[in-house]
């Protein structure tokens, strides 16, 4: 019985390690407050400006600030029928999924001005870009490349690893090589391997999820902050913004000069 253990043993944990994917500390590199009263689909930060969605029918808006804790520069209403998801900038033109209606609506990202539509099956999610693709979730395991001008399905990918069954991928972020994803209902997000699918690594934000008891006050929301080379984190109705670095996946490592707190796994 004892040669049969260990004999199991050898044979599962080489597979279980090839599955599981790192859990990642990182630093607290800066709090933004904000107000406490959006509920955040997408987000995007091209180092000066600020890009926000917020949903629910009726209440959905996209606004652009210079600063999240002060009024909107721009702000645009959607129809009472349109519920808005997740966004992102491609080049000069930013584009807003829906979550049923099936249309991404295009922005001049400029003044958000409106550019027309693009149609597609099935719900909207998140969104990001490699740069050259547009790359979306629709609450499932699977993310699809997007063709930039016609909306078209490029390829896809299942997510996979960590001996998971991934599902409900909801905001995304391409940061550093890597597609990062938020999971609705769960304080994790995950790193995916734009190619393969496979999670690369995973970040638990419990410990910046503010207890506001509230079912839909989730972790939703992540922006690429190239130059500090962090990402901003946020969730829906949370008070606050937080710039956190990875240790790992691409983010250079903290510098001495700089004290930010420190989050890892478990503490």
């Amino acid at each position: 019985m004892r040669k049969f253990t260990i004999l199991f043993l050898l044979l599962l944990s080489p597979l279980t390690l090839a599955e599981t994917p790192p859990s990642v500390p990182f630093s607290v590199l800066e709090e933004r407050q904000r107000p406490a009263d959006h509920f955040t689909q997408g987000l995007y930060f091209d180092g000066q400006r600020w890009w926000e969605s917020s949903g629910l029918y009726g209440r959905s808006w996209l606004a652009e600030y210079s600063d999240p804790g002060a009024s909107p520069l721009r702000r645009k209403w959607l129809a009472e029928n349109r519920f808005a998801e997740g966004l992102t900038v491609f080049g000069d033109r930013l584009y807003l999924l829906t979550w049923k209606a099936g249309e991404v609506q295009i922005y001049r990202a400029a003044d958000l001005s409106p550019l027309g539509l693009r149609r597609y099956a099935g719900e909207g999610w998140g969104l990001t870009s490699d740069g050259e693709h547009l790359i979306m979730s629709n609450g499932s395991g699977k993310l699809t490349f997007r063709d930039p001008e016609t909306f078209a399905v490029l390829r896809s990918v299942e997510v996979h690893g960590g001996g998971e069954k991934w599902k409900w991928l909801n905001e995304l972020e391409y940061a550093n090589g890597l597609i990062w994803a938020n999971i609705w209902q769960d304080s994790r997000l995950i790193a995916i391997d734009p190619k393969s699918g496979e999670v690369r690594g995973l970040i638990d934000l419990k410990q910046l999820t503010p207890s506001l008891h509230h079912p839909d006050a989730v972790a939703n929301g992540i922006a690429w902050d190239r130059v500090r080379n962090g990402l901003w984190v946020t969730g829906k109705y949370w008070p606050k913004l937080y710039l956190i670095r990875p240790h790992g996946l691409g983010f250079a490592p903290r510098s001495k000069s700089a004290p930010a707190k420190s989050t890892a796994p478990g503490n």
